[in-house]
């Protein structure tokens, strides 16, 4: 009787438990995206849509040195956007004439379609897409990547070597820390659940709020660089706009096509003829080193420079005189000059 008793209580108790998580976990799931900072709202003002196979794509298009030939095309990492370029932009504009930026299909204010097959040959016939649109498509142009970007950058390259028509032409490529070597490329916990959970994927997209996206990212960044917690919550933003953290899963197919197409994007970098700069920090937990730089430096044919910054605020791009600021050390390894 007492035990009848006691498994009655705890079912009640179970009951009540389930009737007041269900409007809790409604409630959680329909929190809104936080609103947009004055200063992400000004750079979304400030942009523009093109279409692309019906979808919106959002850009930066800046005029800068008059009477300058140089073009300079912006290729953010994952899982940010254009706006990771903003501290450098003012500064991009006096060296270029024009500063153009773009954020990837499912990233940023972009659209977000799902579900779809996300693919670093698609992001790459975007910014194809977008330069035909600007109408640039014959012009030189100067890339600079990062993360995720270097990847979209390296299908461009191999692009441009197949001299394949219309095609963009790449006058010089700067890479910056990204897993362009899948054998060295470290993802975090976090990116291994969502790529590879299957059914738990959707689950872990959606239950996702700042606090682990923010505990996640921070480790990434070296310790003199770490965001403030307005820049997280400004990155944050970006990927809550159109709900682009229901595809942050698929997003991430995109390491899984590293490791699928290596042979075709490393091989780009092994054989350039233009002039190609590595920014590298080597307090990067993803790409470590030095087993990254070991890797890189048996790539390419050509001899390499290494320079050794341990205490420099100077990144240098050697390809277009590039100077960007910089407050962590690291390697800089320039090629195909």
């Amino acid at each position: 009787m007492v035990r009848r008793d006691r498994l009655r209580r705890m079912r009640e108790w179970w009951v009540q438990v389930g009737l007041l998580a269900v409007p809790l976990l409604a409630a959680y799931l329909h929190i809104p995206p936080p609103q947009l900072s004055p200063a992400l709202h000004s750079w979304k003002s400030s942009g523009k849509f093109f279409t692309y196979k019906g979808l919106r794509i959002f850009y930066q298009d800046s005029v800068g040195v008059v009477g300058s030939p140089e073009i300079v095309v912006l290729l953010h990492g994952f899982p940010t956007s254009s706006y990771d370029w903003y501290k450098i932009w003012e500064g991009l504009t006096l060296r270029f004439h024009r500063v153009i930026a773009l954020d990837f299909l499912g990233f940023g204010f972009s659209d977000k379609p799902r579900p779809h097959h996300y693919s670093i040959f698609e992001q790459a016939s975007i910014v194809e897409a977008l330069l035909r649109h600007l109408g640039l498509q014959n012009r030189r142009i100067n890339l600079l990547s990062h993360d995720y970007g270097d990847t979209v950058a390296q299908e461009l390259l191999y692009r441009y070597k197949q001299n394949r028509s219309g095609r963009l032409t790449i006058k010089s490529l700067c890479l910056s820390n990204g897993g362009i070597f899948p054998e060295t490329h470290r993802p975090l916990l976090l990116q291994k659940l969502l790529k590879d959970g299957g059914v738990l994927s959707p689950i872990l997209t959606r239950l996702m709020n700042f606090f682990v996206f923010s505990r996640g990212l921070t480790p990434v960044f070296g310790p003199y660089t770490r965001p403030s917690e307005s820049e997280l919550w400004d990155m944050w933003a970006g990927i809550r706009n159109n709900d682009g953290n229901l595809v942050i899963d698929s997003l991430l197919q995109y390491i899984n096509q590293r490791k699928k197409f290596r042979r075709r994007w490393v091989g780009a970098l092994a054989s350039v003829t233009i002039p190609i700069h590595f920014i590298y920090g080597p307090l990067d937990p993803v790409n470590p080193y030095p087993e990254f730089l070991e890797l890189y430096s048996l790539t390419p044919p050509q001899p390499l420079e290494n320079a050794v910054h341990p205490d420099s605020d100077k990144r240098r791009w050697e390809g277009s005189d590039l100077h960007l600021s910089s407050e962590v050390s690291q390697s800089s390894w320039t090629r195909g000059q």
